[in-house]
């Protein structure tokens, strides 16, 4: 099953991609990722499409920092709602517990392991489905933000006593040196970040008790993720059909792959696109046309009919009724029933 990131981790890929010479726009088809998740942070996107992206930029651009610079011009509130809890937790130990616990919503293809040996403390970053070649961008985006959201709580002048990357050295540490600003270790055995147990007592002065019980109930209620293909795909269609712009490649899109793609993993689910988009219009229409004002043309265009009328005699053969029946409350004994 394909895993999703937040559209939010792309908030400054248009500026670096920019400034190393890259077209955003193009960079973005060339990985099939839908132009709308550069400019709308809550997108769901495909985690392989976004790794692929990182890399295709640090290889055509020559800038092999590229996932430093994303780091670099991000920040903690690019994680969304597990910056917010982050942040409200009283101590830097328990802000660092909560990443680790919750990062997943953000990043469903990160997990962090937080690991304690006397004095230090490792957390130690893990992508799920990474492949032995071309993550180095995505290593270096995934370590640096742990650096940045730590940095964030300690204060600017903080640093980690060691950085792991398991890949190899490049030719050039100088931009890791300058960003992390303590010993590199390459070739190592995990992808970490080492700090001092005693960082992890340092008080945030900030940290609100019980904003932060409130954010973890928030959260956790957040915390249930679909995990299937027609979970995920119903999830992508009640979203793209919100922005009125829902079709069978748009879905595609979001996920890195063909509609034939789409089509079969659905089909295995004992499912299909035009079942779920189905649903779906059926729950959204019934809250449109709640809105006498808004004329039924443009709730059409919005659920992807061709015209008024397609939308009617769906509405008629799904509900047993017309709008207008509906609006009045002359509604089938079934329907009211249900």
């Amino acid at each position: 099953m394909t895993d999703l990131i937040r559209s939010a981790a792309l908030t400054s890929y248009r500026e670096v991609a920019r400034s190393v010479g890259l077209d955003p726009k193009q960079m973005i088809r060339k990985v099939r990722l839908p132009q709308a998740c550069l400019d709308q942070p809550e997108i769901r996107i495909a985690v392989p499409g976004f790794r692929r992206l990182l890399e295709l930029s640090a290889t055509e651009s020559g800038a092999q920092d590229f996932g430093l610079r994303m780091a670099e011009r991000g920040g903690i509130t690019n994680l969304g709602p597990v910056a917010l809890i982050v942040r409200e937790q009283p101590t830097v130990g328990k802000a660092i517990e909560a990443l680790a616990r919750y990062i997943h919503i953000h990043h469903e293809g990160m997990r962090l392991d937080v690991r304690h040996s006397g004095n230090t403390v490792m957390i130690v970053l893990n992508l799920r489905g990474r492949h032995p070649t071309a993550l180095n961008q995505s290593v270096d985006l995934g370590l640096a933000t742990v650096d940045r959201v730590v940095r964030s709580l300690c204060g600017e002048r903080w640093r980690p006593l060691e950085v792991h990357f398991r890949y190899p050295a490049p030719r050039n540490r100088d931009r890791h040196q300058e960003f992390f600003g303590c010993p590199l270790v390459f070739n190592s055995e995990m992808d970490a970040v080492l700090l001092s147990a005693r960082d992890l007592d340092r008080q945030i002065e900030s940290a609100h008790p019980q904003i932060a019980s409130y954010l973890r109930k928030r959260v956790e209620e957040i915390d249930t993720r679909p995990d299937s293909w027609d979970e995920k795909v119903d999830e992508v269609v009640r979203d793209l059909l919100q922005s009125g712009n829902c079709t069978v490649e748009r879905v595609a899109e979001h996920f890195a792959c063909t509609r034939r793609t789409i089509h079969r993993h659905l089909a295995e689910a004992g499912t299909s696109f035009s079942a779920i988009l189905d649903t779906q219009r059926a729950d959204l229409v019934v809250k449109l046309i709640e809105n006498h004002d808004r004329p039924l043309a443009s709730i059409a265009t919005q659920l992807g009919f061709s015209a008024q009328s397609a939308m009617a005699r769906w509405f008629r053969g799904r509900f047993g009724c017309t709008i207008t029946e509906w609006r009045k409350g002359e509604r089938p004994l079934a329907v009211n029933a249900a």
